[in-house]
């Protein structure tokens, strides 16, 4: 997000940016504490590649991963060495969604963890997948999704993206369910996602006015990042959250300027004030120029050819007028910076210097 023209200031405040901040649903900016994702990990083989798999002798995990594999099906391979080309081991992660039931598909991700080139045309073998817990709570099989690609030839080799990771769209069956249950639940606390006092009663008051009974509130901010909700006895859990997350709220932001100084990026949150100060900024560029001659001697002398440097220094300096840049709102800033005619280096650079005269009233973010 770029401020480099009044057309771009102009969509901002068109947005709503410039002025009255617009109403949020509760759910866009809040989540349920405990309902979350539960990462899962496995060990598995992808078998099926074109000579691009490890090398068992720099992998020798994959090695024995095979001949344990072999083992289960009855085939004895212990004692025989192996010199396949076509396996790769691989680590298989995933995300179990919260309350996900027992049959459940849930997309899979597969990384090589030896020498493999390329996953490309693989077909992971049956992985289970386990938790921090140790239990195990999918299960993925499957033909893999590979983006990237690799060719190599005698003297060179071309790589697109990342041949080496992969992805199994719905490539896990849920065995075990996530535990908890929220039906069992008789009050929630909502996590905001940028905490904030303000914010946080807001969303308060909110809940109160649409499921209170009586005088008796049911929601009470507990600090500025979460709120404490008791279910009224009326409503299920699902269907009270569900509610809940669609009431609209206007959330509070403090106010701040994130600078990203390698691709020249500046966005200004919408409460951000200057201070009336005055600023001037301008360009001085200095061309070095070298346009070396040849000295050539007398005929039938006895010097010899040189070349003599000669250099050309030319200094301008264009900009650097005064002007006065204030404002109270996001539309205002922007315009007087535009006015000025400034790129975003300059823009950052100016920046810097209004907080360090103390007339920027935000915090300034230096990525």
């Amino acid at each position: 997000m770029r401020i480099l023209s009044a057309a771009l200031a102009l969509s901002f405040a068109l947005a709503g940016l410039g002025g009255a901040g617009a109403a949020t649903r509760i759910k866009d900016v809040s989540s349920v504490e405990g309902v979350r994702d539960n990462q899962l990990i496995g060990y598995g083989l992808v078998i099926g590649l074109q000579g691009t798999g490890d090398t068992l002798r720099n992998s020798p995990f994959t090695e024995q991963a095979m001949q344990s594999m072999l083992d289960r099906m009855g085939i004895s391979a212990r004692g025989v060495p192996l010199r396949a080309r076509n396996v790769a081991a691989v680590a298989v992660t995933a995300n179990l969604p919260a309350f996900a039931g027992i049959g459940a598909r849930i997309d899979v991700n597969v990384a090589s963890l030896g020498d493999a080139t390329s996953l490309r045309g693989g077909t992971l073998l049956i992985t289970p997948l386990a938790s921090m817990d140790g239990k195990t709570y999918a299960v993925a099989q499957g033909q893999l999704a590979v983006t990237g690609l690799t060719a190599a030839g005698a003297a060179e080799s071309v790589t697109e993206g990342v041949p080496t990771g992969a992805r199994i769209p719905n490539g896990a069956l849920v065995e075990r369910p996530a535990p908890g249950r929220l039906d069992t639940l008789d009050s929630f606390v909502l996590a905001l996602d940028n905490p904030d006092f303000t914010t946080a009663s807001r969303i308060a008051d909110a809940i109160n006015a649409r499921f209170a009974e009586g005088k008796r509130p049911i929601a009470e901010e507990r600090d500025l990042g979460t709120v404490v909700v008791r279910r009224p006895a009326r409503l299920n859990a699902a269907r009270f959250l569900g509610m809940v997350g669609e009431l609209p709220i206007e959330p509070d932001t403090a106010a701040r300027v994130v600078v990203d100084q390698r691709s020249g990026t500046v966005v200004i949150g919408r409460n951000v004030q200057i201070s009336t100060v005055a600023v001037t900024q301008g360009n001085l560029t200095v061309r070095v120029t070298e346009n070396p001659v040849v000295s050539q001697p007398a005929p039938f002398s006895e010097g010899e050819t040189v070349v003599l440097p000669r250099t050309d220094v030319s200094v301008e300096s264009s900009g650097g007028h005064l002007a006065v840049v204030s404002g109270t709102d996001l539309e205002t800033l922007v315009q007087g910076l535009n006015r000025m005619g400034m790129r975003p280096t300059d823009i950052i650079a100016v920046l810097q210097a209004i907080k360090t005269a103390g007339a920027l009233q935000a915090d300034l973010v230096i990525q």
